[in-house]
């Protein structure tokens, strides 16, 4: 048996309270908590009586996943859950470790739990790394319970994990930490022996606040921006004390944000749904922003005009038409003059989606005729819309019946256009709103006025 797997550690019987790294090690490493009450921002789970705050404090632990944005305190988490359990505790990142390595180390915690009654907790970072078929090799060793497995993720599990996994675990949500928690946190650093404390100039509360902006709801990046900011402003000369960091301070010191944005990730989906609702709900000031926040962080602009041709088209059609060549317009400025002005060419296009009067006619007229070719039985082409370029097509009835709308008096013929099958239905119905109100105006009377002419023409021809 691998016995450097197996030896003991901070959940083991005897072992001391969890401490953190030498002062050497990062400053977030050092004041990672240490217990669950130290743990800030989850009271949703971890208040007292809450569920995992029980089956913490039980020693029941089921296998569990963690889902929550980084530095929400997933790995504490793990740790601390580790130091109250009577278990062997074993932690690794999907990023180093392959499924072959992990089912070597279940089947000797297998072992270990037959012979000793024992379990084995292991803690999986970044389970969303490991693929499919990696995740199918997890199965059975969690559900014959041999091992407590705890995941953490910061994707969408229901893309991310497999379904036979995720049902096997619970799965809890970690809420990123809001700006008190973010500055209790620092405060914590800075009075804690284990951090700061008497080692750091003093930090004024605006400077905090700029860190706990800066950090978007990150405790991980939080301390290591205080770290860096105290490394930074030094502690003063000899006995006079170092000035107040304060907010302005800190933006000298921290020149460029680092948004936290994965183009391929979860954050870029809810960013462009945000952007999307927005403009569909007439909202030009979320819309800027949700636009701004995704250029800022890296986005393709190009990406960004094909979604705004996109809402131009479903969300407002016909009710401005202009709506689809602006967003033309602004995608042929990004490609002309590039960034970062062609920026304000999307922003122009967005405030004018926001404004336009809002109409989904043309996308559920489309949806419903897509529906009814996938659904319905696609009878022939009416043989007065057909072409007879040849004599053997006029004499098989092709064209026949065909009226030129451009001879009727009225610019439109008693002509069905539609199969007989299919006779009386509409796919496309116009709002009253922006321009669609003249054209419900217009398609009702051309309705109206061909559905009489048809039925004068099938009287006349019943009584021929």
């Amino acid at each position: 048996m691998n016995n450097d797997l197996f030896k003991t550690g901070p959940g083991e019987p005897g072992a001391p309270r969890a401490e953190t790294g030498p002062a050497t090690s990062p400053l977030a490493e050092r004041m990672r908590p240490r217990d669950v009450d130290e743990i800030l921002g989850q009271d949703e789970l971890l208040a007292p009586g809450r569920p995992l705050r029980l089956l913490i404090e039980r020693d029941e632990l089921p296998s569990l996943l963690f889902w929550g944005p980084p530095g929400s305190g997933k790995t504490s988490l793990a740790r601390v859950i580790a130091h109250r359990s009577d278990a062997h505790f074993l932690e690794f990142s999907a990023v180093q470790v392959g499924s072959r390595e992990l089912k070597k180390v279940m089947a000797e915690a297998e072992k270990i739990r037959r012979a000793m009654g024992r379990r084995t907790i292991i803690f999986l970072d970044e389970i969303h790394r490991f693929n499919k078929a990696q995740q199918d090799a997890l199965l059975p060793w969690v559900e014959r319970g041999d091992v407590v497995l705890i995941g953490a993720t910061t994707e969408n599990p229901s893309f991310e994990i497999n379904s036979a996994l995720l049902s096997r675990t619970r799965l809890f949500v970690l809420e990123p930490l809001d700006r008190d928690h973010l500055r209790a946190i620092l405060r914590r650093a800075l009075d804690d022996p284990r951090g700061l404390a008497g080692r750091a100039p003093a930090f004024a509360d605006d400077g905090l606040d700029a860190l706990t902006a800066l950090a978007d709801g990150d405790a991980r990046t939080a301390l290591n921006l205080l770290e860096m900011a105290a490394s930074a402003a030094g502690a003063g000369d000899g006995d006079e004390p170092a000035p107040g960091i304060d907010a302005e301070r800190i933006a000298g010191m921290i020149r460029e944000r680092a948004l936290r944005y994965d183009r391929n990730g979860e954050e870029h989906f809810n960013l462009i749904s945000a952007l999307h609702k927005s403009l569909r709900n007439s909202d030009p000031d979320a819309a800027v922003y949700y636009l701004a926040r995704m250029l800022e962080s890296g986005e393709d602009p190009l990406y960004l005009a094909r979604r705004l041709m996109r809402v131009a088209s479903e969300d407002i059609g016909l009710a401005d038409p202009q709506a689809l060549p602006q967003t033309v317009a602004a995608r042929d400025a990004v490609q002309f003059i590039g960034m970062p002005e062609g920026a304000l060419a999307l922003a122009q296009a967005a405030v004018y989606l926001a404004l336009a009067p809002k109409s989904n006619a043309l996308y559920k007229g489309y949806a419903a005729a897509a529906a009814e070719v996938r659904d319905g039985p696609n009878p022939p082409v009416p043989p007065q819309l057909l072409n007879a370029p040849t004599r053997l097509m006029k004499t098989l009835g092709y064209g026949r019946g065909y009226r030129y709308a451009h001879d009727e008096p009225e610019g439109v013929a008693a002509m069905a256009c539609l199969p007989d099958e299919l006779s009386g239905r509409r796919f496309y119905e116009p709002t009253r709103r922006g321009l669609e109100a003249r054209l419900t105006e217009r398609l009702e009377k051309i309705r109206a006025w061909r559905t009489d002419r048809l039925a004068a023409a099938r009287e006349e021809s019943e009584k021929r």
